[in-house]
């Protein structure tokens, strides 16, 4: 009986849907504001980059080829001193004398020079092209691994930004409703104050009253006055603050809508609102992949200290003096290397355990975070029920005072109440309507905050 009551009297203010729905002009500014937030702008570029440290770390796998050439001149430094002559040219003096002995007119042996050969090569150049490839490299495997679940953890940040940003301006644009109604309401309020400083004049005009009644209707009319000057301020400043998170100029008027779609998750168990929550959560996501990230990173770890790394490189090119590129100075080489770093002082031992704390960090800050968005769930559960009870409370608190004031207000017409009366009841009624203004756009916001938390907006 009381869900019903209560669905009756929000006709024709809310509409409630049992599906994720947005009023057409709202679904608009959303889009525009997704499109152009400059955080949200920072928060694409982020991912981006995380798209391109994920590139930069896949790039490793594949064979890295450079061009290398060098051109040397040099003079002097160090030496080869090779005693040539003084080995060789007894040798061939004995063989000369015997060949000038036995075969009169035979070649000689000339005599040689000892020679001397500078370490620093003069003239001479080495060009080449050389590939390596990396065959086993824990490094970088688990570093790859590792940037992935980065990547992912941006995107994820990056979707939680565009729930909090929906939410943001989904509440901005209920405060610039509120702000607007309240002025409309103020206005009416007016209309009546100027109907009753008429009929006063009109009845001081005819001795029927004094002229305090004059006063004092023009003193309500001045009260109503200040009211609105403020309202009409917090008019200015909602519309500048929703086109400020709409990235545009401050001064653009904007749409208004008459009829407010939204989701009302009320009727759900709040045991399965937990669950969506904890689903659906961005947040729970980014934290989950961090620690994903942090297990590759104590994979990473761990294989640095205790495997080895194995790479080829070949070199293809020309090597020799004068910078020419000769058939007989052309050349190939392969290479096979193998790092493994034995011992370190421990370092290597401490990365890994540094690596397994921070893990156990990250698994706090999940669980953590989760019995955070439980206690979300239930207090804006809780919030959206009680914010239901109050607006329809003030609804009936409205249709109240408007009878009350139509019954004074025809009794004070005939000089059956006196006027202090009449401004009692036409307060109220002001009061009744901006309070039940409120409770509408806070029961807005608190259905708008719920889905934000279950991150269904």
């Amino acid at each position: 009986m009381k869900t019903k009551t209560l669905t009756l009297l929000f006709v024709g203010a809310i509409s409630w849907k049992t599906s994720h729905a947005q009023s057409s002009a709202l679904d608009k500014y959303i889009q525009e504001g997704l499109k152009n937030n400059l955080q949200l702008q920072q928060e694409q570029l982020n991912y981006e980059r995380s798209m391109e440290n994920l590139a930069q770390a896949k790039a490793l796998f594949l064979p890295y080829a450079s061009l290398n050439g060098s051109y040397q001149l040099a003079s002097g430094g160090r030496k080869i001193l090779l005693p040539i002559g003084d080995l060789l040219n007894p040798v061939y003096k004995n063989l000369n004398q015997i060949n000038s002995d036995q075969y009169p007119g035979s070649p000689m042996y000339p005599q040689i020079s000892n020679q001397s050969i500078n370490f620093l090569a003069n003239d001479f150049h080495d060009s080449k092209v050389r590939i390596i490839q990396p065959l086993f490299n824990p490094e970088i495997y688990f570093a790859y691994k590792a940037q992935k679940e980065f990547t992912t953890v941006w995107q994820a940040q990056k979707k939680a930004y565009e729930n909090q940003l929906k939410f943001e301006i989904t509440s901005a644009y209920y405060q610039f409703l509120q702000s607007g109604d309240a002025i409309r309401i103020l206005k009416d309020t007016q209309k009546l104050q100027r109907e009753l400083l008429k009929t006063n004049q009109s009845l001081v005009a005819n001795g029927k009253a004094t002229k305090d009644a004059v006063l004092n209707a023009e003193f309500e009319i001045d009260k109503t006055d200040q009211q609105l000057a403020e309202s009409e301020k917090n008019y200015q400043v909602a519309q500048a603050y929703f086109n400020f998170l709409l990235n545009r100029d401050m001064n653009i008027p904007l749409e208004r809508d008459t009829v407010l779609s939204i989701t009302d998750n009320s009727a759900e168990e709040i045991g399965s609102l937990k669950q969506t929550a904890l689903q659906q959560r961005q947040e729970v996501q980014q934290l989950q992949h961090t620690m994903n990230a942090t297990s590759q990173i104590v994979n990473l770890n761990q294989g640095n200290a205790l495997l080895p790394k194995v790479n080829v490189v070949g070199d293809v090119g020309y090597q020799g003096f004068s910078y020419t590129f000769k058939s007989d100075q052309q050349y190939w080489l392969v290479q096979f290397g193998l790092s493994w770093d034995l011992f370190k002082g421990g370092e290597k031992r401490s990365r890994v355990q540094q690596a397994r704390i921070d893990y156990r960090i990250t698994e706090n800050r999940m669980d953590q975070l989760k019995k955070q968005i439980e206690l979300q769930v239930i207090q804006t559960y809780y919030e959206l029920g009680a914010a239901k009870e109050v607006y329809a409370a003030s609804q009936s608190g409205v249709k109240s005072s408007e009878k009350s004031f139509q019954i004074i207000r025809a009794k004070y017409n005939e000089g059956q109440v006196i006027m202090l009366e009449y401004l009692d009841a036409q307060n109220k009624l002001t009061r009744s309507q901006l309070v039940n203004n409120i409770n509408h756009y806070e029961l807005l916001r608190k259905a708008a905050d719920l889905q934000k938390t279950i991150n269904n907006l």
